[in-house]
């Protein structure tokens, strides 16, 4: 094995990383019994993890293979191809790390999923979609396949490494994939791969032929009418060149659903892979069923008296994740409580917005000296900071009761009301009326927002926490006072005790209540 250990140093380290002959080879992984139906029949199945490559997709191959034999050093400046995806995507990557060419433009079909496009653009290509057939035959002047060869040769310092007519395609799977596979699985009975441009198959197929003949070679097609992300149907490999016919012994057709069912179970079982991995999986499961039906599996049996298969796991599922929701519809997955959350409460939290009792008293109010070492924060002699509002969520009678000196009563929540972050239809309705109030506030409540710093407090700090996330994406500068008023009520004991106030009756309230200016009734 090369590089056993799986570390790349010095300036090619990443060339390394990439190469399949300075790497250790991609996992070869035998799915667990609870996906492998003929398990007791003496099956055994193996999923070949090409999603593993650092491309992340069965086209890191080819895409290597292409440019090695395509790419003039002295000339060449852009690459272009037309792919789906993988593909171009891998050409991308491979073109910069092996080649160091950036320009790599990507012709594709105006049907292609925008997840798709933004994966393509997140890897830096230059994309151009065509009308027509999402799949186009390879010679239709009219489609974007005939419309990159036009580009390459019109200029001579682009190429156009054409998947599908350059057989360095599909001799990318003759030279790493086969051996490597064949090197990990020396027992190995019956290959499955699905066929798009059908490089990978035709590869695969022939290296088995030529080295290990006993191999079933079975190739998995689209069924007819229906569209998996990769693969073909059978009629649309008519116009491929490949020697794909001499590359299978037997042909599948599969569908959608059962493609990204299937995809499906293998991710949640560990094996992460994309929907045409499912497809690759159900085409084996139809084959081994046959076989099994006819009477003639055992017929496919190594020395050992086992069947050991091998399918390919292509690229990862993440790029289709709408694709499988709308296949396989609710039922297949987990349901999100709370789900009415996603329409609310969108707006970013930070604690640095949310103030201490202590550290907001001294942002937002100027106190006495005297008041200061009496260490009673709140009195009548505490005066707001200039530009500062302080914005009350308390009902009226609470805020009529006690309140900060300065404050502005906008009335939002009740004493009862629970906190907002434990209860989800609270902070629904929470949120909509603050949202309502201050995306368009009146001029009263516009004046106490512009240009100033504002103060927001409710009876536990919760429900300004909200109302502070909502003003700072509206602009403002907002804080909450972290506790709201439970803990100035807090601090404000503390103080009291701390001074030396002993306050053990009624008569001892009214004494000292006054000093504070405070409300005898409220203390």
């Amino acid at each position: 094995m090369a590089n056993p250990l799986n570390v790349y140093r010095g300036p090619d380290s990443v060339r390394n990383y990439f190469h399949p002959e300075s790497s250790p080879p991609l996992p070869l992984v035998e799915i667990p019994d609870c996906l492998n139906p003929y398990r007791r029949d003496g099956v055994h199945i193996y999923a070949k993890m090409m999603s593993m490559h650092p491309a992340n997709n069965v086209k890191s191959m080819p895409a290597l293979n292409l440019l090695e034999n395509s790419v003039d050093k002295a000339k060449t400046r852009t690459v272009i191809e037309y792919s789906s995806g993988s593909t171009v995507i891998s050409m991308s990557l491979i073109a910069r790390v092996f080649h160091n060419l950036t320009d790599v433009r990507a012709y594709l079909s105006n049907k292609t999923s925008p997840a798709k496009l933004r994966l393509m653009q997140f890897f830096g290509l230059d994309i151009t979609l065509f009308g027509g057939p999402s799949q186009p035959e390879p010679d239709d002047e009219r489609g974007g396949i005939r419309a990159a060869e036009r580009q390459a040769k019109e200029d001579d310092s682009k190429i156009n490494p054409n998947q599908y007519h350059n057989d360095n395609n599909w001799k990318a799977h003759v030279r790493w994939t086969g051996p490597q596979i064949l090197a990990q699985l020396p027992e190995i009975n019956v290959l499955c791969a699905g066929m798009g441009t059908s490089g990978t198959m035709t590869g695969l197929g022939t290296y088995f032929k030529n080295t290990k003949p006993s191999v079933y070679r079975v190739g998995v097609c689209t069924a007819p009418g229906d569209r998996v992300p990769g693969p073909r149907s059978h009629a649309l490999l008519a116009p491929v060149q490949f020697p794909w016919k001499s590359s299978v012994d037997h042909i599948e057709e599969v569908g959608s659903h059962d493609s990204f069912s299937l995809s499906l179970s293998l991710c949640r079982e560990g094996l992460v892979c994309g929907p045409s991995s499912g497809f690759n999986l159900k085409g084996l499961y139809q084959f081994l069923a046959a076989r099994k039906a006819d009477g003639s599996l055992a017929q496919l049996a190594g020395e050992d008296g086992e069947i050991h298969c091998v399918f390919l796991c292509c690229d990862l599922p993440y790029q289709y994740i709408n694709e499988y929701f709308d296949k396989l519809g609710p039922e297949y997955f987990p349901t999100i409580h709370n789900e009415h959350l996603t329409k609310v409460d969108l707006y970013r939290y930070d604690d640095r917005w949310e103030k201490e009792p202590a550290e907001a008293l001294d942002l937002f109010f100027t106190q006495d000296d005297a008041l200061a070492s009496a260490l009673v924060p709140i009195t009548s002699k505490v005066k707001p900071q200039p530009q500062t509002s302080i914005i009350d969520l308390r009902q009226p009678l609470d805020f009529n009761d006690f309140h900060l000196p300065g404050s502005v009563n906008v009335p939002f929540v009740h004493e009862d009301t629970p906190s907002p972050f434990s209860e989800p239809d609270v902070l629904e309705s929470l949120w909509k009326r603050l949202e309502e109030t201050f995306k368009a506030p009146s001029a009263e409540l516009l004046h106490l927002l512009q240009g100033r710093r504002v103060l927001l407090v409710c009876y536990d700090g919760d429900s300004a926490r909200v109302a502070t996330s909502v003003l700072r994406a509206e602009g403002h500068e907002a804080d909450s006072l972290k506790g709201g008023f439970k803990a100035l009520r807090k601090m404000r004991e503390k103080s009291l005790s701390d001074g030396g106030f002993h306050v053990r009756n009624k008569a001892d309230v009214e004494s000292v209540a006054p000093q504070l200016g405070l409300n005898p009734v409220a203390v």
